[in-house]
């Protein structure tokens, strides 16, 4: 394996390498941005839970921990800056988003311009020889193609991820809503 790595390496063009260590690159960053995301929005949603259930258990306010506690200085329950906090909640657990769609939009034809460049290249050696088969041609175009699987293997893993982290922050943002909607109907309630 090592070897075929090595020999792919030796064959290929310095942009080629430059796109698959760009390709590699980007891995290893929605990796990291989607793990940390992932255990951070989870760690969040499962405080924010726990202050929507202290809610439905008579308290009028969220607990400390929740990101809606910040915005009930005032002795009053105030719509407005409870609306600004769930705003400001939303852009929280959204965060990452943006990169990881970028990714999964982009990688796949970074990966096909690293692909355009070998096939140029490819063509360019074959056009110095006298003949070319199926059997010259063939390995060229095979391992050209290598930046195109790596895009589009790039992207699928950046998509999923991406799907993934609006999940978990389409639960958070609900549950957030829940308790902002919970506090002013008891609030509403204890006016009335």
């Amino acid at each position: 394996m090592i070897d075929i790595i090595a020999g792919y390496v030796d064959r290929s063009s310095p942009i080629t390498l430059f796109v698959l260590g760009l390709l590699s690159f980007y891995l290893f960053l929605i990796v990291w941005t989607f793990v940390y995301r992932y255990l951070y929005l989870g760690r969040w949603l499962a405080r924010e839970r726990a202050s929507m259930e202290h809610l439905h258990m008579g308290a009028g306010r969220v607990t400390q921990q929740s990101i809606l506690f910040p915005c009930l200085k005032e002795s009053r329950v105030n719509d407005r800056l409870l609306q600004m906090c769930e705003y400001a909640a939303t852009r929280e657990a959204t965060k990452g988003l943006t990169l990881l769609s970028l990714v999964a939009s982009t990688s796949p034809f970074i990966g096909l311009f690293g692909t355009v460049i070998s096939i140029l290249e490819a063509f360019a050696g074959l056009g110095e020889r006298k003949s070319a088969t199926l059997s010259v041609v063939a390995p060229a175009i095979s391992e050209a193609l290598v930046a195109t699987a790596a895009g589009i293997f790039v992207a699928v893993f950046a998509y999923s991820f991406h799907l993934m982290l609006k999940r978990r922050a389409y639960e958070l943002t609900t549950v957030v809503a829940m308790e902002k909607d919970l506090m002013l109907g008891h609030h509403r309630g204890g006016d009335a």
